[in-house]
Order: structure tokens, then C-alpha cells, then sequence
């Protein structure tokens, strides 16, 4: 699928001694998949899991530690989707602000009120958006409902870096931050203003 990719990361993975036993590969394996999985690595996206260890340097201990560390090349499977593409999600809240969308792995989706159907507007009371859709010089208030399949277009991205270090993907220090921390560091912007986007129902009764 598109909205996943492969990046290419470099970190330093640090062993335990007791750790020693098993196998070099196995524990590298096990270490970044505990470090990198469902955290979001500043403007690389949320990783997801491991693809392969590309290279494994020689191993060193530093004084007064015991681990053993490793510089360590490999690919991650991230999820980034691509700027302009569509993608179907369940509509998981909605505010004045827009429509909320959730792809079950990823929730920091925002279809802002300006990139609805047009005219579209907020049902106070139901807390709901809906599209005034107009035909035959008749309009029907067609309600963008909790759970429903909805289809938009990607249209920006939105990383923050809540770290005090500036980032990057392939320093030995990845910056990472946990998907479900309160500021959200990576969000995408998205849109349905345009035909054949919004609720699946709508499109599949023409």
C-alpha cells in the first residue's frame, strides 16, 4: 500500500549482559522493534515494524558499562502517506474545527471545516458536520455520522518536534516520540472538497 514506506535508519543499539546469550541479530531485532514501534521518528512518519538489518558494525563496550553497543543500518516500515493521496478511514469525532478521521493504526487525521463538500455546515446539537447537497432545486442535509467510511485526499502533512534537540533520521540518536503522547508529532490534513470524496454512502447510491 502507498501510504507505507521503507525508511532507512542508523541507530546505536545498546545490549544488556544478560542479553549475551541469544543471538547478536536476534537481539538487535528485539531492541529496536521495542524502541521504534508505534513511536513517530521527527519527519520520517510512524513506524510500524522492522524490515531488515542491512548492516551490523563491530560491536565495542564503553568504560564502566557492560553492554555492548552496535551501530546498526536497517529499514523500517513507516507509515507516511503521499501528499495527493486518497485513502479511506472512519470518521472518529467531529468539532467545529472539522471532521476527525481514524485509520485504526493512526488517528491524528483533521479534515478541516474549509476542505468539506461545499456547502457544508456544523449541526450544533448533533455535533455532527453535514453536506447541504442541493438537486432539483431541493436540499438534503447529508450527516457525516461517528463510524462512518469516509474517503479524502491528503493534502499536508504536520510533524512537531517536542524534543529539545533538533532531529534526524539517520543520526545515531533517533528522535522519537510515542504516537499517542498529547501533542501530537505527527498529524496529517486532509480533504473530501471534491466529487467522488466524503462518505462512501454518498457515492455508492448514485
Amino acid at each position: 500500500m502507498k501510504m507505507f514506506v521503507l525508511a532507512e535508519m542508523k541507530d546505536t543499539v545498546r545490549i544488556p549482559p544478560w542479553l549475551f546469550d541469544i543471538k547478536l541479530n536476534d537481539a538487535v531485532v528485539d531492541s529496536l522493534n521495542k524502541k521504534l514501534a508505534n513511536k513517530v521518528v521527527h519527519n520520517v512518519g510512524l513506524c510500524i515494524a522492522l524490515w531488515d538489518i542491512t548492516k551490523l558494525e563491530d560491536s565495542y563496550i564503553l568504560p564502566g558499562d557492560g553492554a555492548s553497543h552496535t551501530v546498526v543500518y536497517f529499514r523500517y516500515v513507516v507509515f507516511r502517506p503521499f501528499m495527493d493521496e486518497v485513502i479511506v478511514g472512519k470518521i472518529k469525532s467531529c468539532s467545529k474545527e472539522g471532521v476527525h478521521v481514524s485509520l485504526g493504526l493512526f488517528d491524528d487525521i483533521l479534515i478541516p471545516s474549509d476542505a468539506l463538500q461545499h456547502p457544508s455546515k456544523f449541526d450544533e446539537s448533533e455535533q455532527l458536520w453535514l453536506w447541504e447537497y442541493e438537486v432539483e432545486e431541493a436540499s438534503h442535509d447529508l450527516y457525516m455520522d461517528i463510524g462512518e467510511e469516509i474517503r479524502f485526499r491528503v493534502v499536508d502533512e504536520v510533524f512537531v518536534d517536542t524534543t529539545p534537540v533538533g532531529p534526524e533520521s539517520a543520526t545515531e540518536n533517533l528522535d522519537i516520540t510515542d504516537a499517542e503522547s498529547k501533542k501530537s508529532p505527527y498529524s496529517l490534513i486532509a480533504s473530501i472538497g471534491e466529487p467522488g470524496l466524503g462518505l462512501l454512502s454518498w457515492w455508492n447510491n448514485t
